[in-house]
């Protein structure tokens, strides 16, 4: 359909009040759980062909949605228990409108004071909330993957630097090995990371767990004890599957005692710090050098938003900071953000997270985090009793795991079950649920983390995965 020529701003006006109308509709409305369209249709509906001339935005946006929605999956609602994802809180959505209105670049103070300022604001409280040394610097990246690149880097400039070696000055070449202690169950973007940065296998000592993928402290010890030079300690607070916490205090112990760079992968578990009756799992992990943390987990900011945190500001500077002639500072400016990330051009992520930190406050993080662990809790007690499920960890967290056992009604193996149980849940179209190979078994993963999933939509899930377990093992 063709719309009648407008004035520039009108047109740009009334364009933004076209999509925020598709916004709406799409967040108030209740939007497919699974996607409609396979990959051959959505590339049929995304691949129009480039024109030789622009296009009717209102038609351009119109297009955009209808190719867009049937490939969308619905992790803002009730039923999505898959991975770790948050669900976009509309505060924190409509910052991010904003943020794409005012079209800041933030990479430094004089680019978008407003937009340094709302990090450096957003950034101390975020030290307050999370329980943090006040004097770590705090830079704001894509996610918990990209953080932890941007803390990792700073313990590996720090290390060398401790050992007399000019990393900016020498690079990679000759440099002095570095262990990485790491957990064997370490979620795979800190292998990822740490490749991007330069290590490699012959860098790692992989650090056995237990049945909930804690790391073995005392194996841990014996590893330092028995390996020669400087070393980076990589542990975690959320184990991905079980939701278990590395035991921080003597894990901090350690890395005093041989002068290791202690980082903790935090990604959702570190906001159990805003709970005080939970705090207690977190007990030592402000002894760390490090923490990696997502903004788009249970701070439900939109994707994308993450925080890389580093005690020591000075290493964190020196492993990111960006300098040029071109790129103006005064001694009044303020912070400037890339000085504590890799991005010189990136989206201004402080209004968002200023927003929501607002929106819910020290008590309303608190309140979501409780309410999503009862909720955990909630399916794990209602399945625990039914013949052929087992909770295979202690539910700590917001994470249940749950494996099948038994033959089912087709005769199928045991390792099937999961997935089986899966697809009969998806298939209702209320529930999206995905599994996983955890210490040699298949497993359902459950985790809550959308602010719009509270307890009686978890124990509809229980029962749910009751009924479906039944019906294929009888």
């Amino acid at each position: 359909m063709k719309h009648a020529p407008a004035p520039v701003q009108e047109a740009a006006a009334s364009v933004l009040d076209h999509a925020a109308f598709h916004a709406r509709r799409y967040r108030n409305g209740r939007p497919p759980l699974h996607p409609s369209a396979d990959a051959e249709e959505l590339r049929r509906l995304f691949d129009r062909g480039l024109p030789e001339q622009g296009r009717d935005p209102f038609d351009v946006i119109d297009d955009l949605v209808n190719a867009a929605e049937p490939g969308l999956v619905g992790n803002t609602q009730a039923g999505f228990f898959a991975w770790v994802m948050g669900g976009s809180h509309p505060a924190g959505v409509a910052a991010d409108w904003l943020t794409s209105a005012w079209g800041q670049n933030a990479a430094i103070h004089q680019c978008s004071p407003a937009a340094a300022t709302a990090e450096e604001v957003a950034a101390k409280w975020l030290l307050e909330l999370l329980d943090l040394p006040r004097e770590s610097s705090v830079g704001f990246t894509t996610g918990a993957t990209m953080a932890g690149f941007i803390c990792l880097a700073a313990a590996r400039g720090e290390v060398l630097r401790r050992l007399g070696f000019d990393l900016d000055e020498a690079g990679l070449q000759d440099v002095p090995r570095v262990n990485i202690f790491i957990s064997e169950e370490a979620h795979a973007s800190n292998f990822a990371v740490l490749r991007y940065l330069g290590f490699g296998e012959r860098n790692f000592v992989r650090i056995p767990t237990d049945d909930q993928g804690v790391l073995d402290h005392a194996a841990l010890a014996a590893a330092l004890k028995r390996e020669t030079g400087p070393g980076i300690i990589v542990c975690q607070a959320g184990h991905i599957n079980s939701g278990a916490f590395d035991p921080f205090e003597p894990l901090a112990d350690l890395a005093a005692r041989h002068g290791s760079w202690l980082h903790i992968d935090g990604a959702f578990g570190l906001w159990a710090r805003t709970v005080p009756e939970m705090k207690a799992q977190c007990r030592g992990v402000e002894r760390a050098h490090s923490w990696a943390v997502d903004g788009h987990k249970w701070l439900q900011v939109p994707y994308d938003s993450g925080f890389a945190i580093v005690r020591d500001a000075d290493a964190h500077r020196r492993a990111m900071d960006i300098t040029a002639g071109y790129l103006s500072h005064d001694a009044q400016d303020g912070r400037n953000p890339t000085h504590f990330g890799p991005e010189l051009s990136r989206r201004a992520r402080g209004f968002a997270v200023w927003a929501m930190l607002q929106a819910l406050g020290r008590q309303g993080i608190a309140e979501m985090v409780r309410s999503h662990h009862q909720c955990a809790r909630a399916i794990a007690e209602h399945l625990a009793d039914t013949p052929g499920i087992r909770v295979e960890n202690a539910v700590c967290l917001n994470q249940v795991v749950l494996s099948f056992h038994g033959e089912s009604a087709t005769g199928s193996a045991s390792g099937h079950h999961a997935d089986a149980v899966a697809a009969a849940l998806n298939e209702t179209g209320r529930f999206f649920f995905r599994t996983a190979d955890w210490r040699g078994r298949r497993v359902l993963r459950v985790s809550v983390i959308g602010h719009a999933t509270d307890v009686a939509s978890a124990i509809s899930a229980a029962e749910a995965i009751e009924a479906a377990w039944k019906k294929i093992a009888c």
